[in-house]
Protein backbone atom coordinates (compact mmCIF):
# COMPACT_ATOMS: atom_id res chain seq x y z
CA UNK A 1 0.00 0.00 0.00
CA UNK A 2 1.26 3.67 -0.76
CA UNK A 3 1.44 5.79 2.35
CA UNK A 4 1.28 9.41 2.97
CA UNK A 5 4.74 9.45 3.73
CA UNK A 6 5.55 8.17 -0.13
CA UNK A 7 4.00 11.11 -1.35
CA UNK A 8 5.48 13.80 0.87
CA UNK A 9 8.89 12.27 -0.01
CA UNK A 10 8.06 12.24 -3.69
CA UNK A 11 6.68 16.14 -3.14
CA UNK A 12 9.90 16.77 -1.64
CA UNK A 13 11.69 15.51 -4.44
CA UNK A 14 9.76 17.28 -7.02
CA UNK A 15 10.59 20.10 -5.32
CA UNK A 16 13.82 19.87 -4.77
CA UNK A 17 14.34 19.58 -8.70
CA UNK A 18 12.16 22.20 -9.38
CA UNK A 19 13.97 24.55 -7.16
CA UNK A 20 16.94 24.70 -9.63
CA UNK A 21 15.16 25.40 -12.26
CA UNK A 22 13.37 28.48 -13.70
CA UNK A 23 10.46 29.88 -12.88
CA UNK A 24 7.47 28.70 -15.73
CA UNK A 25 6.13 31.47 -17.84
CA UNK A 26 4.61 29.46 -20.62
CA UNK A 27 3.49 26.33 -20.90
CA UNK A 28 5.77 23.16 -21.83
CA UNK A 29 6.00 21.12 -24.74
CA UNK A 30 7.10 18.23 -24.74
CA UNK A 31 10.46 17.86 -26.41
CA UNK A 32 13.99 18.64 -26.57
CA UNK A 33 16.52 15.74 -26.13
CA UNK A 34 16.20 12.34 -26.44
CA UNK A 35 15.82 11.70 -22.76
CA UNK A 36 13.26 14.49 -22.07
CA UNK A 37 11.11 13.27 -24.67
CA UNK A 38 11.11 9.72 -23.60
CA UNK A 39 10.55 11.39 -19.71
CA UNK A 40 7.59 13.15 -21.24
CA UNK A 41 6.59 9.83 -22.70
CA UNK A 42 6.37 8.32 -19.04
CA UNK A 43 4.27 10.88 -17.74
CA UNK A 44 1.54 10.79 -20.39
CA UNK A 45 1.41 7.05 -19.08
CA UNK A 46 1.61 8.29 -15.93
CA UNK A 47 -1.30 10.11 -16.73
CA UNK A 48 -3.29 7.61 -18.30
CA UNK A 49 -3.06 5.30 -15.34
CA UNK A 50 -4.10 8.58 -13.30
CA UNK A 51 -7.24 8.65 -15.25
CA UNK A 52 -7.96 4.48 -14.88
CA UNK A 53 -7.11 4.92 -11.02
CA UNK A 54 -9.89 7.99 -11.22
CA UNK A 55 -12.10 5.43 -13.15
CA UNK A 56 -11.75 2.54 -11.05
CA UNK A 57 -12.82 4.92 -7.67
CA UNK A 58 -15.86 4.58 -9.57
CA UNK A 59 -17.01 1.10 -8.52
CA UNK A 60 -13.61 0.16 -6.38
CA UNK A 61 -11.70 1.62 -3.24
CA UNK A 62 -8.43 3.14 -4.88
CA UNK A 63 -6.62 4.93 -1.59
CA UNK A 64 -5.91 8.43 -1.58
CA UNK A 65 -2.30 8.17 -1.11
CA UNK A 66 -2.13 6.14 -3.98
CA UNK A 67 -3.96 8.39 -6.46
CA UNK A 68 -1.88 11.48 -5.51
CA UNK A 69 1.49 9.39 -5.40
CA UNK A 70 0.49 8.84 -9.32
CA UNK A 71 -0.44 12.36 -9.86
CA UNK A 72 3.08 13.27 -8.04
CA UNK A 73 5.03 11.00 -10.20
CA UNK A 74 3.86 12.98 -13.30
CA UNK A 75 4.77 16.07 -11.71
CA UNK A 76 8.31 14.68 -10.95
CA UNK A 77 8.77 13.27 -14.35
CA UNK A 78 7.53 16.78 -16.05
CA UNK A 79 10.24 18.28 -13.87
CA UNK A 80 12.84 16.01 -14.61
CA UNK A 81 12.39 16.49 -18.33
CA UNK A 82 12.90 20.15 -17.84
CA UNK A 83 16.03 18.99 -15.84
CA UNK A 84 17.55 16.66 -18.73
CA UNK A 85 17.09 19.45 -20.96
CA UNK A 86 18.50 21.87 -18.63
CA UNK A 87 21.25 19.86 -18.49
CA UNK A 88 21.60 18.70 -21.64
CA UNK A 89 22.28 22.93 -22.68
CA UNK A 90 18.32 22.84 -24.60
CA UNK A 91 15.86 24.72 -23.97
CA UNK A 92 12.74 24.28 -22.68
CA UNK A 93 10.13 23.49 -26.24
CA UNK A 94 7.56 26.58 -25.23
CA UNK A 95 4.09 26.75 -26.59
CA UNK A 96 3.21 29.97 -28.47
CA UNK A 97 0.33 31.22 -29.58
CA UNK A 98 0.33 32.84 -32.79
CA UNK A 99 -0.68 36.18 -32.08
CA UNK A 100 2.95 36.51 -30.05
CA UNK A 101 4.61 35.41 -32.98
CA UNK A 102 3.32 38.50 -34.71
CA UNK A 103 1.16 36.01 -37.31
Amino acid sequence: AVREAQVLRLEETVDRFNADLAPLKEFILPGGTRAASLAHVARTICRRAERTLVHLAASETVSEPVRKYVNRLSDLLFVLSRVLNRDAGRADVLWRHDRRRGT
